[in-house]
């Protein structure tokens, strides 16, 4: 999954950031509001986590922009306002949920799991085509309900092709979904990890596609 994290606060955002990477997210991290909608003109994101109060730009005039141009990308305010007007305020504006400083980490992953499962118009916490299951909530993978260990950057290249089952996945979607901004892109490392992926799940698994991407069989 990737995340871009708006926040202004040096040692909160490293803190943020540092427990995003463990968690296995790609994450892009600014301390502006402009820095941020060039960021979300540029790249597709599967959640934001937001502050309200940011120079350049406040959030409340990124997330309204945003929400005009009809980006429905899942937002989570971060903020320090506490009061329900505030909170009232920043649902109205378009945001999916609110996380009032200080909040737990965890709490603060598990409604990114939930914001980006409703962003993707995914009910349950579970991917899955043909045998291929994937539980977005624990990372864990299954072929006809066996489990499956996967590496970090295998989950996110599986998470990838379940996120388009239905269609093709670009190598440059896949790329999104793996690095964040300043982690080198290595030459060959789709395709290692696409092979890894049908050694588990089965050599057809996966069908290249020549010139744009990969998708899942049909029969997979």
């Amino acid at each position: 999954m990737r995340i871009l994290l708006v926040e202004d606060d040096l040692s909160l955002g490293e803190t943020i950031l540092d427990w995003l990477r463990l968690d296995q997210h790609a994450v892009d991290w600014v301390r502006r509001g402009d820095s941020a909608e060039t960021a979300l003109l540029a790249h597709r994101y599967d959640c934001v986590l937001l502050d309200r109060g940011l120079p350049g730009l406040s959030g409340d005039a990124l997330l309204a922009a945003l929400r005009a141009r009809g980006n429905r990308v899942p937002v989570i305010l971060i903020t320090a306002f506490d009061a329900l007007a505030d909170r009232v305020e920043g649902l109205d504006l378009g945001a999916d949920d609110y996380l009032v400083k200080p909040f737990e980490l965890e709490e603060m992953s598990a409604r990114i799991r939930a914001a980006a499962r409703r962003g993707a118009d995914q009910p349950s916490n579970t991917l899955a085509h043909g045998g291929i299951a994937l539980d977005i909530d624990t990372k864990q993978a299954t072929l006809d309900g066996k489990p499956v260990a996967l590496t970090a950057r295998e989950y996110h290249v599986l998470y990838a092709l379940l996120l388009r089952r239905s269609g093709i996945t670009t190598r440059a979607q896949i790329e999104e979904t793996l690095y964040g901004w300043g982690e080198e892109v290595e030459s060959n490392a789709i395709e290692v990890y696409i092979h890894n992926l049908r050694r588990k799940f089965g050599s057809d698994s996966i069908v290249t596609v020549r010139g744009l991407g990969y998708r899942l069989n049909d029969h997979g």
